[in-house]
């Protein structure tokens, strides 16, 4: 057999893949003009800027633009990678980020089990209205409410704190590089929970009953159902979730961040997107803002990436 001969059936197999994909878009034509918006939205917000990533390379000029501005190479790299605060803003988005995940992963699913053991309708209704409320106000709103719940003075926690502990120094939360960070991870974890808890909810409800009644039967009690039925249902949701989590590590949270910070913690809060946000847009410096956020988002890539490859190897779940 020629190898045109062994190479004919793959052809047509890919022929014939397209050919039924292309048909089921024709018998499904409804759906896939549903779909229209969301092709056009992720071309002209996401692709169509891909073309930006040129200044990176360019020493960009406003009055010249984009095509304009002469090539630079790598210097626009050098620049970022030697100024002083650079490794700083890596080191704390590393941080920042690391922390969340550690503290913040586990706790929509922890969230999920326990109010998938209340049986209590409305109490659980209420549980649920009240962890999602957070996640549906902007970082503008609650950054002003933190602000004065913490302020050192006159705030309603350093009040508590004096009133059930007798402490008489007040702690600056949002102005002391050693509470800082443990500040962004609690009200992260406040303001996301509940809204992350929605995808693990969802899972557990559609495991069989059948499961639960056959354990129930055989003597198991609630938390070995817990154990052997309602974590291991849960495994594949948390390997996609563990992926999309370490793929955004170097994404710390730029909204809750640049609310809550300062320059006196610095030190501690600044992180790679406040640190392209100041050179980028404070002193101007387009071309060297770029630099790190194309270097951000390259290492991002490979971390999903690596990540997926790892985990289908582990336990065979992953993106694709």
């Amino acid at each position: 057999m020629t190898g045109l001969e062994m190479r004919a059936p793959r052809r047509e197999n890919a022929f014939m893949r397209w050919l039924h994909g292309f048909v089921g878009y024709k018998k499904h034509l409804a759906l896939t003009l549903m779909f229209l918006p969301v092709i056009v939205y992720f071309f002209i917000f996401k692709y169509i800027p891909m073309g930006g990533i040129v200044i990176a390379f360019k020493n960009y000029k406003i009055r010249q633009g984009i095509f304009g501005s002469a090539w630079c190479g790598l210097d626009n790299f050098t620049k970022a990678f030697n100024t002083p605060t650079f490794a700083r803003s890596v080191r704390n988005t590393l941080v920042i980020s690391g922390l969340k995940l550690l503290f913040g992963f586990p706790a929509p699913i922890i969230l999920a089990l326990m109010l998938n053991e209340v049986t209590h309708v409305r109490f659980k209704k209420t549980v649920q209205t009240i962890t999602y409320l957070p996640h549906f106000l902007s970082w503008v709103v609650l950054a002003g409410m933190f602000q004065q719940l913490l302020s050192p003075n006159n705030g309603a926690v350093n009040a508590l704190l004096r009133q059930l502990f007798g402490m008489k120094e007040s702690i600056y939360f949002l102005g002391s590089n050693q509470y800082f960070r443990g500040t962004l991870i609690v009200t992260d974890i406040w303001k996301n929970v509940g809204w992350s808890s929605i995808l693990y909810l969802a899972t557990i409800s559609g495991i069989d009953p059948a499961l639960y009644e056959a354990a129930t039967v055989d003597g198991a009690s609630r938390w070995q159902c817990t154990r052997y039925i309602t974590i291991p249902s849960l495994v594949s949701t948390i390997v996609i979730m563990l992926i999309l989590s370490i793929g955004s590590i170097m994404d710390a949270g730029f909204d809750q961040v640049f609310n809550l910070y300062n320059s006196a913690v610095y030190q501690t809060g600044d992180i790679i997107d406040t640190y392209v946000y100041r050179y980028g847009l404070g002193d101007m410096k387009y071309s060297l803002a770029t630099a790190v956020g194309l270097f951000k988002n390259v290492i991002a890539f490979v971390l999903v990436v690596g990540t997926n490859l790892i985990t289908r190897k582990i336990s065979g779940d992953g993106i694709w």
